[in-house]
């Protein structure tokens, strides 16, 4: 009888120091029986020569002689243990301010953060600290764990105390989704089972909770990266390119495009084991064969032709600088992004981030757990994504030249000079003798209060490629569902908003920048907001993009020829056209300038409205949208 495989949930926890995170985890351990006999003997040593009348279940996260000596966790500590549902990799992250490098390494792959706030300390400065990582580091949710509750007598007021004084800081931040447990973990109190102690708490136990998390969206299967990390030569007959997937799947006879070189092929066979699969997902250790016998090696990527990442020599990013050295602009360093190595200078450096009161100061380098944005030059071009679209082709490490330890962990944001790091793009100059006011209601209430968080979708295509049909769908469906949305289309602006324009160049443009606007303000309400717009030019849906925070924008390229859309013509727009009756009718006698690498590419030709919508819906999910 073949038994399903299950889900793998990656668990960073953190706080400040003596919070209890190794215990809260060993309690965990202990409860769900995933400890041996002899290390819980070894435990129980510990704490009787300690003197301690209770086992101390920390002991069994302190892997380092330091650690266990000074009850402490000065590194990384890793945990394994599994439930009839999930299996669980937990990261205990230390709590010391000089350790907070080593956060940023737990948390880089993590589905999900635990935050500690010790309840009788309430929130110190490592609390906030590590809510500003985890926003960083894009980890999709967070679970804030009041603990020693028993130390507090169990109150519910000072649970609710810490619950808002908490929340009021982490409105400045993008976290999404953030849940709050009272627990005790030296009692066990709300951490595998729900307490009696606390009557007052209706929700989950923190184990429960996290039994009931997704964890299918933390990874991007929508843009297929695969990068190469050798070239397999058993014998003469056979090539194969072994790798994992970062993102992404593929299937045998789909094509794929090779970086840098740009040489296309088709995918022949996906083998995993030897075995051939009909598709291979993102986090597979595949071999994949090419039908054609091209030019492949280590450190190239393998992407589909029509979803290309960034190939630049310049990118700005967010460093964590991990060097007991400082940064020093100028000089050379090795610069690791999946299997590729490259030689990169850092040119600039921005600001500093005090990741305390989250301010931007003017910086000239980076020190020790220092954190900024910088800009990265490269020698050679590299092929990657921002880190808020993937965070596995986002990411990278900077070494040391000299000493070969590791200088830096860095996120991408995007080409130097197009992107901003960690707030939405400059607006435009305001009009004259107006002073700008903060929203007087956060969007993160707004988005809490909703159940989801906003979003802009951006539907940009010829006219009759299937734009306002795929929107109307999916708005029907996201409204049933309960969600916010609002619906811009471009024939209902021209009746209203932008009656007074035309159709040529300037007063296109001039059409979408107040639809962005426009949809700005839906966004920040909260509200999913779909723009059906043909949005010829380039340009123009880049500063409707620069509008909204990265991660939050959606270009969603609906392509169709321009032969199909002739054929279909649900208006008689394009007999006009061709008869001469329309001037500037884009497809026939207007350009349009297709987009480069949208976050999504439906081609609409010969595929049902049923078949795009439910690869709408795929996409969406990926993104953490409950639908």
């Amino acid at each position: 009888m073949e038994t399903q495989e299950k889900s793998i949930l990656r668990v960073v926890t953190s706080g400040s120091v003596d919070d209890g995170k190794s215990t809260l985890i060993g309690r965990m351990l202990y409860e769900t029986r995933s400890i041996f006999e002899d290390q819980l003997e070894a435990v129980k040593r510990t704490s009787e020569r300690r003197g301690q009348q209770e086992v101390d279940l920390a002991l069994l996260l302190d892997g380092l002689s330091a650690e266990r000596e000074q009850g402490i966790t000065i590194d990384v500590a890793y945990r394994y243990f599994e439930t009839p549902t999930r299996k669980y990799i937990l990261a205990d992250c230390p709590g010391h301010v000089q350790y907070t490098r080593n956060m940023v390494t737990g948390a880089s792959s993590a589905d999900c953060a635990i935050l500690l706030i010790d309840a009788r300390n309430g929130i110190l400065t490592q609390s906030r600290r590590h809510a500003f990582l985890v926003s960083l580091l894009r980890v999709p949710r967070m679970v804030v764990v009041i603990n020693k509750m028993d130390q507090v007598g169990f109150s519910r007021e000072v649970f609710e105390r810490l619950v808002a004084e908490y929340r009021a800081f982490v409105e400045r931040l993008d976290l999404p989704d953030i849940t709050f447990i009272p627990v005790s973990a030296l009692r066990g109190d709300n951490v595998v089972m729900r307490s009696a102690a606390m009557p007052w708490y209706g929700g989950p136990s923190l184990l429960q909770h996290l039994e009931a998390l997704p964890t299918t969206h933390t990874r991007n299967l929508v843009d297929f990266r695969f990068p190469v990390q050798s070239v397999l030569r058993p014998n003469q007959d056979f090539r194969g390119y072994a790798g994992r997937i970062a993102s992404g799947a593929i299937r045998p006879g789909e094509p794929v495009l090779v970086l840098p070189s740009r040489v296309e092929s088709r995918i022949k066979e996906v083998l995993l084991a030897e075995k051939s699969l009909e598709e291979g997902i993102a986090g597979q250790s595949v071999v994949l064969t090419l039908e054609d016998n091209v030019d492949v090696s280590r450190g190239d990527m393998l992407v589909r032709p029509h979803n290309l990442p960034l190939q630049t020599k310049r990118f700005e990013a967010v460093l964590s600088w991990m060097g007991e050295a400082p940064l020093e602009t100028g000089c050379a360093y090795l610069l690791r992004h999946g299997t590729r190595n490259v030689k990169a200078v850092v040119t600039r450096v921005y600001h500093a981030i005090d990741v305390d009161t989250l301010r931007r100061t003017p910086a000239e380098t980076l020190d020790l757990n220092g954190i900024g944005k910088v800009e990265v030059e490269l020698a050679s071009p590299l092929a990657c994504d921002p880190f808020k679209a993937n965070r596995a082709t986002g990411s990278f490490i900077l070494v040391d030249a000299m000493t070969h330890c590791t200088a830096a962990a860095g996120l991408i944001l995007g080409t130097a000079g197009t992107l901003e790091s960690l707030e939405p793009a400059a607006l435009p100059e305001a009009s004259p003798n107006t002073v700008w006011s903060p929203w007087n209601i956060p969007r993160g209430a707004r988005e809490r209060q909703a159940g989801h968080p906003g979003q802009v979708l951006w539907f940009t295509g010829l006219s009759g490629s299937g734009k306002s049909t795929l929107a109307r769908a999916l708005e029907r469906r996201l409204f049933e569902r309960g969600q916010r949305t609002m619906l811009l289309d471009g024939d209902q602006v021209r009746h209203g908003l932008c009656r007074d324009l035309g159709f040529s160049p300037e007063d296109r443009s001039e059409n979408i920048r107040r639809v962005g606007e426009v949809a700005r303000l839906f966004f920040e309400a909260g509200h999913i907001v779909l723009c059906t717009f043909i949005s010829p030019y380039a340009e123009d849906r880049d500063t409707v993009r620069g509008l909204i925070p990265q991660g939050r924008f959606h270009e969603v390229h609906v392509d169709a020829s321009v032969e199909t859309c002739t054929r279909r013509d649900p208006n008689g727009l394009y007999a006009k056209a061709l008869r001469g009756e329309i001037p500037q009718f884009t497809g026939i006698s207007a350009p349009y300038e297709q987009p480069g690498s949208p976050e999504l590419r439906l081609e609409t030709d010969n595929v049902t409205p049923e078949a795009l919508l439910a690869q709408l819906e795929a996409y969406l999910r990926c993104c953490g949208l409950k639908i």
